[in-house]
């Protein structure tokens, strides 16, 4: 390989992910109508602290099923199976999407009210997933990767449309961007360590649809994480804007570690040099 064609984990990340990161960045802090500030970077907090405690369990264990391995020299060390350029990878995916999100205009209208039947379709609906990928899991070697995926995705996905699917509906087109964009640049990226065998997804444990030679799992896989952050990020910015005005038994609903965090008066109006509650600069 030439000089720029990275060959460990940790190459990977200093040419393809690093980079975008910080232009995106640096786009963001420039444009006025970027989210920007306190309040949208907090909610990145949470969603890396999640991503590492919810991620770290489940890759261990098909890293050990050997589910895909690394070749020799690929990696620089590990905790449990898992190596460092993962850990890495946990921080940096979220933090990329997230960016990429911020540049977008994101609604935040719309009560946080929703009724009980709707939001039993939304916990229904990510408990379908993650039934699918329970029976997946045991229907044989060939579907294990792929019902992993679901039954690891399903929980998240129940309790994000729960709490405001109709809200994710209203901000379709940050979510589809915001979702698209970034997990369409992955699969690219991890398409090319694939085919120069930095990683290997292992045959036994996939069902063998692989276009353009990027197994189906691992396109599912990109794009499942990056539904957990988009929607994340649109739903907490939601949260934010409309939690001043909610009323009494609305805040009680909402778990206290994150209520302490949200704010307890009217939103001050912003001025022409200060972001406001949001984080957008006016």
């Amino acid at each position: 390989m030439g000089t720029m064609s990275p060959e460990t984990y940790l190459a990977v990340h200093l040419v393809f992910i690093l980079p975008p990161m910080f232009l995106i960045a640096m786009l963001a802090y420039a444009r006025d109508r970027a989210t920007w500030g306190r309040v949208p970077f907090v909610g990145v907090v949470v969603i890396l602290l999640l991503a590492v405690v919810y991620t770290t369990p489940w890759d261990n264990l098909l890293i050990e099923r050997g589910v895909w391995w690394y070749a020799d020299g690929v990696t620089a060390a590990t905790l449990g199976a898992v190596p460092l350029g993962e850990f890495l990878f946990f921080l940096f995916q979220p933090i990329l999407v997230a960016l990429w999100l911020y540049n977008l205009d994101i609604p935040t209208e719309g009560s946080l009210r929703l009724s009980r039947r709707t939001r039993l379709a939304g916990l229904a609906a990510g408990g379908a997933v993650g039934a699918l990928g329970a029976g997946l899991l045991v229907a044989g070697p060939s579907t294990l990767y792929l019902g992993a995926i679901l039954a690891w995705g399903g929980p998240i996905l129940a309790i994000q449309w729960a709490f405001g699917w109709p809200h994710l509906i209203r901000a379709r087109r940050a979510v589809t961007l915001g979702i698209g964009v970034p997990t369409a640049y992955l699969w690219v990226v991890d398409w090319y360590a694939i085919s120069n065998g930095l990683w290997t997804i292992s045959p036994a444990y996939t069902v063998g649809v692989a276009p353009f030679g990027l197994p189906i799992e691992e396109m599912i896989f990109f794009l499942m994480t990056n539904v957990f952050i988009v929607q994340g990020l649109v739903l907490y910015l939601w949260l934010v804007e409309q939690w001043p005005t909610v009323e009494a038994d609305v805040r009680a609903a909402v778990p206290p570690a994150l209520a302490a965090s949200l704010p307890t008066r009217e939103r001050p109006v912003a001025t022409d040099s200060e972001p406001d509650d949001r984080g957008r600069r006016p």
